[in-house]
């Protein structure tokens, strides 16, 4: 019985431990967006942002991109934030393969998915992500 036990908590441990490592980080991504969910803007990054009334991590994610959308504000390369409620778009939801929220998808000029986030992403890695997709 303790065997089984101690290997539970191993379980759960590593468990727990993989969750904190992805949370938050920036990963590429590809594919396009369905159609209809969003026009692609011509010289700006989206920051596309599924989140649900009852999400406390949404509110930050909210918070870190308006930060950066004013931070490049009056640049050629504008960032736009674009906030997707997603109990409104279950369809699109499904479509991208969003599980958990919040999820932010940042998406090119042209309407493609270059990097997704699961979870609070960290501002510098945000704005490094954002300028490499300006960039692109």
């Amino acid at each position: 019985m303790t065997i089984v036990v101690l290997a539970l908590l191993a379980l759960a441990t590593v468990a727990g431990l993989v969750y904190r490592a992805r949370y938050g980080r920036i990963r590429a991504a590809g594919g396009d967006l369905p159609a209809g969910l969003l026009t692609p803007a011509r010289d700006t990054v989206t920051l596309l942002h599924f989140s649900s009334a009852t999400c406390a991590p949404c509110r930050q994610v909210r918070a870190v991109c308006a930060d950066l959308a004013k931070e490049f504000a009056g640049t050629r390369d504008g960032v736009r934030h674009v906030e997707l409620d997603a109990e409104e778009h279950l369809d699109a939801v499904r479509d991208l393969g969003i599980w958990r929220l919040p999820t932010l998808l940042v998406v090119d000029r042209h309407g493609t998915i270059a990097r997704r986030t699961v979870g609070v992403p960290d501002r510098a890695s945000l704005r490094a992500t954002v300028t490499e997709v300006l960039a692109a």
